[in-house]
């Protein structure tokens, strides 16, 4: 496949976000940080951004979304999406694990050393994170699950440098201030994260079955008593 236009939709956390990528360049985005959004805005964010580069819903050769594990909403929202546009234009669904995404993104936008483990963190309440720890190369080094963050949870990678980031590494700041060998880089999730690994999704024909596609939840989603929150 020589052209390559991939529409790109990131809602796994409070980032709504979309970008179309074409031939592994991005040419368009269209993002708010924002909670509660991605029910509104999404469709909206898409229409806009195809009027803007001048594309037509017909020129899409796949739909790329974040898969998760995140937010229950955001990542429901997204998926439905994706595969509502998959199914009326019959073109390819590819699902980005979003930690992995994440990663990426960091490395995109940063100078990391090759001894460095990049530990991507999406909130999951409390003390608790959605979390992996890769190489930069996206090797797993500890596979992604939702864990309790305390003082010791890094205890056997102190040869390294851990650097953490995403929408839950910033309330650790204070619990690590003493560890040396843990840093925190600021980072905020776009739909352009996921550019690099669709491209190869697409390339490799490594689709979803539209029909059976489901969000990567990690976690059973939780009814609370307030319906004003989110997981």
């Amino acid at each position: 496949m020589n052209d390559q236009l991939i529409l790109l939709l990131e809602t796994a956390t409070s980032t709504c976000s979309v970008a179309l990528s074409e031939n592994g360049k991005i040419i368009g985005i269209k993002e708010a940080n924002e909670r509660n959004i991605h029910a509104s805005h999404i469709t909206l964010f898409i229409e806009e951004l195809m009027i803007n580069t001048g594309k037509k819903y017909t020129d899409l050769n796949a739909v790329a979304v974040s898969r998760g594990p995140g937010s229950y909403t955001g990542l429901r929202i997204g998926v439905s999406t994706a595969k509502g546009l998959c199914y009326a234009l019959d073109i390819p669904l590819l699902g980005i694990n979003t930690l992995e995404a994440m990663t990426c993104g960091l490395l995109s936008q940063n100078d990391i050393q090759d001894s460095d483990l990049l530990v991507p963190m999406i909130d999951a309440r409390r003390m608790e994170v959605y979390t992996g720890i890769f190489q930069n190369d996206l090797n797993v080094i500890e596979p992604i699950s939702a864990k309790i963050v305390d003082v010791s949870s890094f205890d056997q990678f102190k040869s390294n440098k851990l650097i953490l980031f995403g929408d839950g590494a910033g309330k650790f700041k204070e619990l690590f201030t003493a560890q040396n060998h843990i840093r925190f880089i600021d980072f905020t999730n776009s739909a352009q994260d996921l550019n690099l690994l669709a491209c190869k999704k697409l390339r490799n024909g490594e689709t979803e079955n539209v029909a059976y596609f489901e969000p990567f939840y990690l976690k059973d989603f939780l009814l609370t008593k307030s319906t004003k929150n989110n997981s």
